[in-house]
């Protein structure tokens, strides 16, 4: 099942991603966590209800040196999950 879930390249929580998105300054490694801010949790419930919002996971990416900042709402298009997951 593991194996499927890496083909997919589907991210877990405590991935390694690289970020690739919209704020050139932040793009690098980070670890990835399902975001938990009140806008995800309000569009996560929306969309469990079948409402217009998004289906597409987001994501709060942390520093795994503890250097830069987090990111919150990182869309899943803005990431790849790290080849050192593989």
């Amino acid at each position: 099942m593991d194996t499927l879930l890496r083909s997919l390249d589907l991210i877990e929580p405590g991935d390694l991603v690289v970020y690739h998105g919209s704020i050139e300054q932040a793009h690098g490694l980070y670890i990835a966590q399902p975001c938990d801010c009140y806008w995800c949790r309000v569009a996560d419930k929306r969309a469990a209800k079948g409402g217009p919002d998004s289906r597409d996971p987001r994501y709060r990416l942390t520093d795994p040196w503890g250097t830069a900042r987090t990111l919150h709402c990182a869309r899943r298009q803005s990431i790849t999950r790290s080849a050192a997951c593989a």
